[in-house]
């Protein structure tokens, strides 16, 4: 039972930022830092999870991650309460007949610090409760429910895009010069969320084209997904715009905007550097990994990349950890902050770069990686040099236990 449940600490994070977002003020900032400093914390406190159990019910941790939907929308309705004016739906009403709290004059009391705070709060949730979950969801191309529910999910973020790019273009050209979403080494996280949108936008477009000339359907049509997409993301701007006016609409275009950067913060640090040639089988090799107990039990196995990357289409609670894939500095959130402070990033980065490049790169893939270092602009990648004979990686049995 606990393997069914660890995952519902997803949910009780998802509803512990609704509770201080209804709360208002300071609780905002106070939630964003629990929230981030107790990933930080509990990943370092409680080590690795290298458990590989069966699940017996598979159906209920689908329906975990269906939920994801009703909560995000409750997560940002709370928040668009909090920037508009009213009391939208009675909720003010209704937390203060429960509770005795007064949120209206809460509301009142916001400053802009507060409300800056709300933004990364909210947009934090759409980053995990969104998009990683619409990530597993858009995985499930056999699935039409969870199609629809991870499209929705991801449209929070004004990025429904994703559910063509990543599954149609990034896991076939993952570590390669042709993803967007693999940062080259030596770019710094700030320019690579900007140009990794922006490639990612127009690989999904090109994806979209060609599947619609294959159908002999026009590509400004009621066909087309990525039009829908945009569509969906109208959708939720409306209902944004119904809830707290125009600062509804600026409010969460901000807060999207956020988890999009997110979405791009972690493509950035679970691919920086790899290199691989297009031809070759995509291997666990291929991208950073970690096991943080947390990071894991809290965002459904996203941490095990390494195998989700070799087998794209293997449901979450199906991952393997891993131990001897190429590991990340930390959890995730643990290596969101390090990336966000780039200085700090290549000096930790460096080091793991070099010991890929000799213990995981093939003889192709380090002659690559000598080119990729002579590009970087980082004097000690610069300054390596490899030796053609150096032994091949092991390949890896995707099925052992």
């Amino acid at each position: 039972m606990l393997h069914y449940l660890k995952f519902f600490l997803f949910h009780g994070i998802g509803l512990s930022s609704a509770l201080f977002l209804t709360l208002g003020g300071d609780w905002m900032t106070y939630g964003f830092l629990g929230i981030f400093i107790g990933y930080i914390l509990l990943d370092a406190v409680l080590g690795d999870d290298i458990t590989t159990p069966t699940y017996r019910a598979p159906q209920l941790l689908t329906w975990q991650l269906w939920l994801a939907l009703p909560l995000m929308t409750f997560i940002l309705f709370v928040f668009l309460w909090q920037v508009g004016s009213g009391d939208p739906a009675g909720y003010g009403a209704l937390v203060q007949q429960l509770s005795g709290y007064d949120m209206q004059a809460a509301r009142d009391a916001n400053s802009a610090w507060n409300l800056f705070w709300g933004v990364i709060l909210t947009g934090l949730m759409i980053g995990m409760v969104g998009t990683i979950t619409g990530h597993e969801l858009t995985h499930r191309t056999w699935d039409p429910v969870s199609m629809w529910v991870g499209r929705w999910l991801l449209a929070f973020s004004f990025d429904s895009n994703f559910a063509i790019e990543h599954v149609y273009g990034h896991h076939r050209y993952v570590s390669t010069t042709a993803d967007p979403a693999t940062a080259p080494r030596g770019r710094n996280v700030y320019a690579h969320v900007i140009i990794s949108t922006l490639r990612g936008n127009l690989s999904a477009w090109r994806i979209e084209r060609e599947r619609l000339q294959k159908k002999r359907k026009p590509l400004l049509s009621v066909h087309n997904v990525a039009i829908r997409g945009y569509l969906m993301s109208g959708v939720i701007l409306l209902a944004a715009f119904a809830i707290a006016s125009w600062s509804g609409v600026l409010f969460f275009t901000a807060a999207g905007l956020w988890g999009k950067a997110l979405l791009e913060i972690v493509n950035y640090m679970e691919h920086y550097g790899m290199v691989r040639n297009p031809e070759t089988p995509v291997a666990p090799r291929h991208s950073w990994n970690t096991n943080k107990r947390f990071s894991s039990w809290s965002m459904f196995n996203l941490t095990r990349h390494s195998h989700h990357h070799a087998q794209g289409e293997v449901p979450y609670h199906e991952l393997k950890p891993y131990h001897d894939a190429p590991m990340m500095i930390n959890g995730y959130l643990t290596t969101i902050a390090v990336a966000l402070i780039p200085p700090l990033w290549h000096k930790l980065m460096t080091p793991k770069l070099l010991a890929w490049d000799a213990h995981y790169a093939s003889a192709e893939e380090r002659s690559m990686a000598a080119e990729a270092n002579r590009k970087s602009g980082l004097k000690r990648l610069q300054a390596m040099t490899y030796d053609d004979a150096a032994p091949e990686p092991e390949a890896k049995d995707l099925n052992a236990a």
